[in-house]
């Protein structure tokens, strides 16, 4: 017997066995993921960085004081290296600065500096355009619905069973 077709549901789903539509929720959460990177990275291009810069340089604006590379490795959950690559672009790009800490000279801190707060500012216009882009077909209810939705997903965390 077919079951009556519920409005939350996309279409199609409903006749779906519970595993397929899992697996077809997980296949259009990935296309998803892959659009949003695309949008995203276009909206940065002329900006001239990348989303993972840009990921580090926000994750340094949120530290009450100027982070440890060890720190910002730890909050983005990668290795050591990869921040270090990442500090070097910013740098040479001066958004960020490697200063040493005032109470261990042996350790540096990265602070960001004016045009590091500049790009930031650039940034937080690009995620909104990004956002208005693959938002665009929605309504506002559905919007709403949709972030409730993510944050169910999303407030889980990893510890709760990946």
């Amino acid at each position: 017997m077919d079951r009556p077709s519920d409005p939350a549901r996309p279409s199609g789903i409903d006749r779906l066995s519970a595993s397929d539509a899992d697996g077809l929720l997980a296949e259009q959460l990935l296309r998803l993921t892959r659009r949003l990177h695309r949008i995203q990275k276009r909206h940065l291009e002329p900006i001239g960085i990348t989303p993972a810069q840009s990921r580090l340089l926000r994750t340094v604006a949120h530290f009450g004081e100027p982070p440890r590379m060890a720190d910002l490795a730890a909050r983005l959950e990668v290795v050591p290296r990869a921040v270090t690559s990442l500090v070097d672009g910013l740098e040479a790009s001066d958004r960020v600065r490697r200063v040493p800490d005032p109470s261990n000279r042996r350790v540096v801190r990265i602070e960001l500096t004016d045009a590091g707060r500049a790009t930031l500012r650039e940034l937080r216009s690009a995620r909104r355009a990004a956002a208005e882009d693959i938002l665009a077909p929605l309504t506002v209810d559905q919007r709403e619905v949709l972030g409730g939705l993510l944050s169910a997903l999303v407030d889980r965390g990893p510890e709760s069973g990946c």
